[in-house]
């Protein structure tokens, strides 16, 4: 197997990686601290095309196939040290803009997908409810045929980029009777539709700034043309959207853990204790050789399954795994990196402290590992 980057992978990578760098982290300290979102900066990755990786070039996206989108996260992640603006592009990516490209009308493509593109529409996908946690497919949300459309009624809670977004991905069930298997559809309910609206914004202890909350559907109307690949379809839709969230967010937590690797080793070599570098103390040193080895696996781990995303029928073994693997190695590496920066790491100036809190919601979302694991052991027929 070769597993080297092509020509044109590498100049994305290092093209993303450059940009990154020189306009994402610089005052993310001051935008953490605020829980601030940067619409300028998300402005500006949309002009890179990040929104929009995989999007066909004829809709305004780069057309590129699942491992390139892997390639490009884990840049992003690389590069920037805003780990909340990354979380929000993949969550606005992977779980929006994936749905509509894969699965929407020639009509819903044309009108929103250059928009989601370029970032100047931001996307939120409302799935979770108050109550439901894991158990998404126990929604009360409803929609209800009414006329040439649906009367959609409901809250949802834990929706990432909810409280700036100018669209959103809505599962509702429209059969309460066939439930999971054929009972929940996809609605796209644009900003400014009258019923829809931002709920409560939450307070998070990492990725401070992607803005989480509620959206509130009170009510709300919308026509035939709103429906995504017709009634029942959302149960198919989400499980695909939710098999690229797995294994891309795992590639951006790769990036991740490159560069708090890289981190730790030029740390290691600077910092002296007791006449010599800290990094010659195998209790340094171990560790560092840990992360790197926690990263390899994790790049192989997801690089296969990017690789089988638009290929195989059993994928969800392969983001499930990712999903576990890659979240756990980057939460154990942020905080072996804050124990190698001791009491520099646990203070914000050097911005590792940020990157474990950022670390830990990882282990959460896109489905928790315990989930993650289940969904496993019934692949494996237990």
């Amino acid at each position: 197997m070769d597993f080297a980057l092509t020509q044109d992978q590498q100049i994305l990578r290092d093209e993303i990686v450059a940009f990154a760098r020189r306009e994402l982290t610089e005052g993310v300290i001051e935008r953490d601290r605020n829980q601030e979102f940067p619409h300028d900066l998300w402005l500006k990755c949309g002009e890179m095309g990040l929104q929009g990786l995989p999007v066909p070039e004829e809709y305004g996206g780069l057309g590129l196939d699942p491992v390139s989108t892997a390639v490009a996260l884990e840049a992003l992640g690389y590069g920037s040290a805003d780990s909340g603006l990354s979380f929000s592009i993949c969550a606005h990516l992977l779980a929006c803009v994936i749905p509509i490209t894969m699965h929407g009308s020639e009509e819903q493509k044309r009108k929103y997908l250059p928009k989601l593109s370029n970032g100047t529409m931001i996307a939120v996908n409302a799935m979770s409810e108050p109550g439901t946690g894991s158990d998404a497919y126990a929604m009360k949300t409803r929609a209800i045929r009414d006329g040439n459309g649906y009367r959609i009624n409901g809250t949802k809670i834990w929706s990432t980029n909810g409280p700036v977004a100018d669209l959103a991905i809505v599962y509702a069930m429209t059969d309460i009777e066939k439930g999971y298997y054929g009972g929940t559809s996809v609605f796209l309910v644009e900003k400014g539709q009258g019923g829809f609206m931002p709920g409560q914004k939450f307070e998070k202890m990492g990725l401070r700034t992607s803005p989480i909350g509620e959206v509130v559907l009170d009510n709300v109307w919308v026509p035939d043309a709103a429906l995504v690949a017709g009634e029942g379809a959302g149960t198919n839709i989400f499980t695909q959207s939710m098999e690229w969230e797995r294994v891309c967010i795992g590639a951006k937590h790769c990036g991740t853990m490159q560069r708090l690797l890289e981190k730790s080793i030029d740390y290691a070599k600077e910092r002296t204790a007791f006449g010599q570098a800290i990094g010659k103390y195998e209790a340094v040193s171990h560790k560092i050789a840990d992360m790197k080895i926690r990263l390899d696996a994790a790049r192989l781990i997801t690089y296969k399954g990017a690789s089988r995303l638009d290929k195989a029928r059993d994928v969800a073994i392969d983001a499930s795994m990712t999903k576990i693997f890659v979240a756990e190695a980057l939460v154990q590496t942020a905080l072996d990196t804050v124990q190698i920066f001791g009491g520099n790491g646990y203070t914000t100036e050097y911005e590792v402290e940020r990157a474990l809190r950022d670390s830990i919601g990882g282990k959460i979302y896109s489905g928790t590992n315990e989930i993650q694991r289940n969904i496993l052991a019934k692949w494996l027929g237990l």
